[in-house]
């Protein structure tokens, strides 16, 4: 027999009332959840970025910092912006409310707090998140290139690789506004699914030529796109044309004719450094090369011809 330890959930309570976050606090640790709490919008966010919390309570009136201010600023950052957080307040008139949601809180309740519908909220919530973080997991360890925007064009989250992509040195104006605004432009065209559509990217920051492909819809302000570097999508298609390579072992001869390492190749495609390892001697042996150096040469003599 052993004692199988349960990770408890952890909520961050945001109020400038010391007498609402006792009581809360008592509330939500009497459900078995853990709880933290911060006084003011500044201490909250030092608090999340630190411990990073399941799910957010969080006033929407508070000196200094609002919570909807408090919101943007987590939902700006790429650790935090998963997170639920759910707005409590005095204020019911319908623009607070609408206010709340553009902030990007997920739920409202009105204070005074009724605990009882507060946790049927929060399990609610707490669950949803828990699906898509498993599903978002599941795609970043599969290596795909995918990523969810608003309607606005926004990047809502994206794996590790559509990061790679994307967040190059010197390229944050592009990022933040040229690129929301290319993809709410080609949303409200209403793309089917399988359609693309190729990024008028700068080529001064990013030397690739990125595509977007449309998903689907996770719900009514979330879609979900797939990013694709065309430069490596054409030219790895062409070496495995050349050398009759598998997908996988074209995508690693791009990658080794850019000079990276087995470590980067591995990070790009998301798969380990021995992976890639037994993918180039594979090349090797379809190149009739010895090295790395020589399928180097050898690919970008094809390709350059």
């Amino acid at each position: 027999m052993y004692n199988q330890s349960i990770e408890k959930d952890l909520v961050l309570i945001v109020d400038d009332s010391p007498d609402t976050l006792n009581v809360m606090n008592e509330a939500l640790e009497k459900e078995g959840m853990e709880t933290l709490v911060a006084l003011e919008g500044n201490q909250a966010l030092s608090i999340a970025r630190k411990m990073i919390p399941d799910i957010i309570i969080l006033d929407a009136v508070m000196p200094n910092m609002s919570g909807f201010e408090v919101c943007e600023h987590l939902k700006q950052d790429p650790e935090l912006r998963s997170i639920p957080v759910i707005f409590m307040t005095g204020l019911s008139d319908t623009e607070s409310v609408v206010k709340g949601f553009n902030a990007g809180g997920i739920d409202y309740i009105n204070k005074p707090i009724i605990h009882n519908e507060l946790i049927a909220r929060m399990r609610v919530h707490l669950a949803n998140s828990r699906i898509a973080l498993s599903a978002q997991s599941a795609l970043d360890l599969a290596g795909q290139y995918i990523f969810a925007v608003d309607k606005e064009g926004n990047r809502l989250w994206s794996t590790p690789q559509v990061n790679q992509l994307l967040e190059t040195p010197n390229n944050n104006q592009w990022l933040n506004e040229h690129f929301p605004q290319e993809v709410r432009c080609w949303l409200s065209k209403e793309p089917s699914m399988g359609m693309s559509c190729t990024l008028n990217t700068p080529f001064s920051t990013i030397s690739q030529s990125l595509k977007i492909f449309f998903l689907g819809k996770a719900n009514s302000n979330e879609f979900l796109l797939r990013l694709v570097n065309k430069d490596t999508e054409d030219e790895a298609a062409e070496l495995k044309k050349r050398w009759r390579l598998t997908d996988r072992e074209s995508e690693v001869l791009y990658w080794i004719t850019k000079g990276k390492t087995n470590r980067e190749i591995g990070q790009i495609l998301g798969t380990s450094p021995r992976t890639i390892n037994k993918h180039s001697e594979h090349i090797y042996k379809k190149l009739e090369v010895e090295n790395r150096t020589t399928a180097a040469t050898k690919a970008l003599e094809h390709l350059q011809s």
